[in-house]
């Protein structure tokens, strides 16, 4: 078993643990993340407003991957966000 394999079997535990407070607080985040970017947004005069939603949106589908309970592949291979249609 590889250093990769090891370490990924070791935090399993804690990496469930962890969706399932994602997938109970979910909205709760969403909330603030919308939050903070509404107050950056207003303290910079929405000079960086596209930047602002950009990172809310990623930040967001980060979340949510966190957050998802299943394991498998998707349809872009492991790791890597299925294609664009």
């Amino acid at each position: 078993m590889g250093i990769m394999e090891a370490l990924k079997a070791r935090l399993a535990p804690a990496r469930e643990k962890f969706a399932d407070l994602a997938h109970q607080h979910g909205h709760r985040v969403e909330h603030g993340l919308d939050k903070a970017a509404r107050t950056v947004d207003q303290r910079t005069k929405g000079k960086y407003s596209d930047r602002i939603e950009s990172g809310t949106g990623k930040a967001k589908e980060a979340w949510d991957r966190l957050a998802r309970k299943d394991d498998g592949p998707r349809k872009g291979g492991e790791g890597t966000p299925p294609p664009a249609s």
